[in-house]
């Protein structure tokens, strides 16, 4: 089954031109004018990739971008803005936002093919290594409910405390979580912001967003809160 692109812009034969072009290189396309249509699209088709225009009337390319990546179902979502508005805060604003390509128009449609191709093979292998990191969380709870047998007989504290120090050890291993995502994960659960936890790092807001959506991957978790209760019910943070 061919994989789904929605297109939203305004103009009608841009949408058509690039319908067109995408549907003859194999893609199935679905097509809005607006962004509040888009968005409706984007819920009713659960498209594999996104490309929009800024300007549109109704709802704007930023605020769709925003809206998509607060759904959980959408956060990795690979979205391609496509907007005659080429200045340096302009592109600034629509990565912020979440795109994760910004093309100037005029633009060849060979370009936004090679672009479409790119996003959507990086896409497989996200969705490739979500799988592995799922068999590494029931694998987990495998190792927890082992652990939890073993802690209950231990009798003294030092016991108690070498075997959390065991699960942690393991925990961490199965999850295979980097040195940097620990961190993210620490300062993440003391409630801060993207925002907040780039600056406590030195990392940019769209580098958080990617080490948060890797740590709900990793532990098969919806949102921040159960992340962050992931992370305190298996020692992950204190």
């Amino acid at each position: 089954m061919p994989l789904t692109i929605l297109v939203a812009d305004d103009d009608l034969g841009t949408r058509l031109s690039i319908s067109d072009y995408l549907e003859t290189i194999g893609y199935l396309v679905v097509t809005a004018e607006n962004g509040r249509e888009a968005l409706k699209l984007v819920e009713d088709y659960q498209p594999h990739l996104v490309v929009t225009d800024i300007t549109m009337p109704q709802m704007d390319g930023y605020e769709l971008v925003s809206r998509i990546r607060q759904r959980p179902t959408s956060r990795l979502l690979p979205v391609v803005f496509l907007t005659a508005r080429n200045d340096t805060q302009e592109r600034i604003r629509g990565y912020q936002a979440g795109c994760d390509v910004y093309l100037s128009k005029p633009f060849e449609l060979q370009e936004l093919g090679a672009v479409v191709r790119n996003l959507l093979e990086r896409l497989q292998l996200i969705e490739l290594e979500w799988r592995f990191a799922r068999g590494n969380a029931e694998r987990l709870r495998d190792v927890e409910r082992t652990e939890r047998s073993r802690s209950s007989q231990a009798t003294h504290n030092d016991n108690h405390t070498a075997a959390q120090n065991a699960a942690l050890t393991i925990v961490v291993a199965a999850l295979n979580l980097t040195q940097r995502e620990r961190e993210v994960l620490k300062v993440l659960s003391d409630g801060q912001s993207n925002m907040q936890i780039g600056e406590h790092l030195h990392l940019s807001p769209r580098t958080v967003e990617k080490y948060v959506s890797s740590l709900l991957r990793k532990t098969d978790t919806n949102n921040r809160a159960e992340l962050v209760r992931f992370a305190m019910d298996h020692h992950l943070v204190e």
